[in-house]
């Protein structure tokens, strides 16, 4: 499966779940957690106080909706591969109009780190 797009997202008509994931308070945490700074999943876990279950299913969520990625991979000292996620959104904006929700993602311009 290839990767979406943060423009196509509306295409593939997934505004509702990219909403209702959003509405989650620990699943906006995660975003928030990798939007400045690229992050393993035990970083995310200790900075957020969570469990690192929780962390790698939100983080399945997020890459499914195309509002995370794998930003680079690291090799920790033990020779174990290492993903760092980053946020692919920097800001989202919800209206309604006539009852049906806009969504509007916008890029994260953030550089890594």
């Amino acid at each position: 499966m290839s990767k979406r797009s943060v423009i196509q997202l509306s295409e593939f008509n997934i505004t509702q779940r990219i909403i209702e994931s959003l509405s989650n308070v620990c699943t906006r945490s995660v975003l928030f957690s990798v939007k400045n700074e690229s992050k393993d999943v035990t970083q995310i876990a200790n900075e957020l106080k969570i469990s690192l279950s929780t962390v790698y299913k939100t983080l399945a969520t997020l890459e499914e909706l195309a509002l995370a990625e794998v930003d680079k991979y690291i090799i920790s000292s033990e020779g174990k591969k290492i993903k760092l996620y980053r946020s692919r959104i920097g800001k989202v904006e919800i209206t309604l109009d006539d009852l049906e929700p806009i969504l509007h993602l916008y890029p994260n311009e953030t550089t890594t780190q």
